[in-house]
């Protein structure tokens, strides 16, 4: 990997390869980001994360809110530092210069994003889609189609990919304003169970509260991943040095604003047993408030926001291996781009192909809690990189975030990802089984590699 000043500020694609086109203007990213933080966490898991915490379902949304924002400043520094794809990777290569590191990191990431897009498929064929269809409809076979419709769609262009990702974020957005309306008119009537907001499933006090309360937030955090995907997409923004700071900082606060609130009204109308057990929490609220709104209209918007979470995965770790393979961390061929189209496509199909795989390994919050923690242990390394990096100088004017917000953005992530927070074996299973074939992969690339010097 290149550590030079010149090559950090603009992309360097290989001579047959056209580049990727600048297609995103602020609007259009500031957008992209909140649709790609919305989605299947806020639509799907707050019902389990009710379960982890009871009633008090809005704390871990503020704390995730904080952990959020201290890993989005590292992220907007090193974006507008070095606004090439690739990420997390191209930072942690930079800071540490440890290809093997780099590479796990990668792989962490692009392993993070298929299981949210799995994630994704799995709510998708869920409580909400059998609001519409009773449950006549195999769920599995219906999670795979949508993940190639949506292969296809990122096939044919990033400017249709964003634009469809714009039109599904307004709904998403629609959808969530409708449930806090339905709070709005709760909170007017008297309606609810306000004791509720200050209820705590774990019980107890010191340890056991705090375990309990880490557990749900380290869950809930799934609802917040997203912003970090966007600076995968720098090469196809404009200006991305002056666009990516506000765009990231809005992004995260209008999302967690909206999701602190979701969270007290569905706290507020539903009992945590019932959001618990469900899949579609928020149908539950619309069912609950009161309010003679459609059903089937609800849990139609919910499919849209689900569906715009697994798009915008699936375009973003395609990116990443674009990203990768131009840094020859991955083999060049997945940095093939479709010359008519100008997109990813071996990336595409290769991600794709992943997360199809992914659809039958586990449950919408087994796969959500794997996405956290994975996610939580880059935010480690990039908080870390940030600070390394101080002392490489680059020609251009960039955002820089004040030093104690990448500390304290280090220490909340490591704390989330240990067993502090409680949370399930099978999440540390799955990850660690998701290492494994990383490893894996990453001799099966230096064999290749050296073989081609040696011919």
């Amino acid at each position: 990997m290149s550590t030079t000043d010149s090559t950090a500020a603009r992309p360097v694609p290989e001579p047959s390869q056209p580049s990727l086109k600048r297609a995103i203007g602020p609007k259009l990213l500031i957008l992209f980001v909140i649709g790609d933080i919305l989605g299947t966490g806020i639509y799907a898991t707050t019902g389990k994360v009710a379960g982890k915490v009871g009633g008090a379902l809005w704390l871990p949304f503020v704390i995730g809110f904080v952990v959020a924002i201290l890993t989005a400043a590292s992220y907007v520094e090193l974006v507008g530092k070095y606004p090439r794809a690739a990420g997390a990777a191209l930072y942690t290569q930079k800071a540490f210069k440890v290809p093997f590191l780099t590479f796990i990191v990668a792989f962490m990431v692009m392993c993070s994003g298929l299981s949210s897009a799995s994630a994704a498929a799995r709510a998708f064929s869920g409580d909400y889609l059998d609001e519409l269809t009773a449950g006549v409809l195999p769920p599995t076979l219906i999670a795979i189609l949508f993940i190639v419709a949506l292969a296809a769609l990122n096939l044919r262009g990033v400017s249709e990919s964003v634009k469809t990702n714009v039109v599904l974020t307004l709904v998403e957005l629609t959808g969530l304003l409708i449930i806090l309306g339905i709070g709005a008119y709760a909170v007017l009537t008297g309606s609810g169970e306000p004791s509720r907001l200050t209820e705590f499933e774990a019980g107890g006090t010191g340890f056991a509260l705090m375990t309990g309360i880490l557990g749900a937030t380290a869950l809930g955090f799934f609802a917040f991943v997203g912003f970090e995907d966007s600076v995968n997409m720098a090469e196809e923004t404009k200006d991305p040095t002056r666009t990516f700071p506000k765009a990231i900082f809005i992004g995260v606060t209008v999302t967690g604003t909206i999701y602190v609130l979701v969270a007290l009204v569905s706290s507020l109308l539903v009992d945590t047993k019932t959001l618990a057990g469900s899949s579609g929490p928020l149908l539950e609220v619309v069912k609950a408030g009161g309010i003679d709104f459609p059903h089937k209209l609800f849990a139609l918007i919910a499919l849209f926001a689900v569906a715009n979470s697994a798009l915008i995965n699936i375009m973003m770790a395609s990116r990443l291996c674009y990203g990768m393979a131009n840094e020859r961390i991955l083999p060049k061929a997945m940095g093939r781009v479709l010359e008519r189209r100008r997109t990813p496509v071996v990336g595409i199909v290769f991600v794709s192909l992943l997360a199809i795989g992914l659809v039958s390994t586990g449950e919408i919050e087994g796969l959500g809690d794997t996405t956290a923690f994975l996610l939580l242990c880059v935010f480690a390394v990039v908080n870390v990189a940030v600070l390394v990096l101080r002392k490489d100088r680059v020609e251009h004017e960039h955002f820089r975030t004040p030093t104690i917000l990448p500390v304290l953005g280090a220490i909340t992530a490591l704390i989330l990802a240990s067993p502090l927070a409680d949370r399930p074996a099978n999440v540390y299973i799955r990850a660690g089984v998701l290492l494994l074939i990383g490893i894996a992969l990453w001799g099966v690339n230096k064999a290749v590699l050296k073989a081609r010097r040696e011919e």
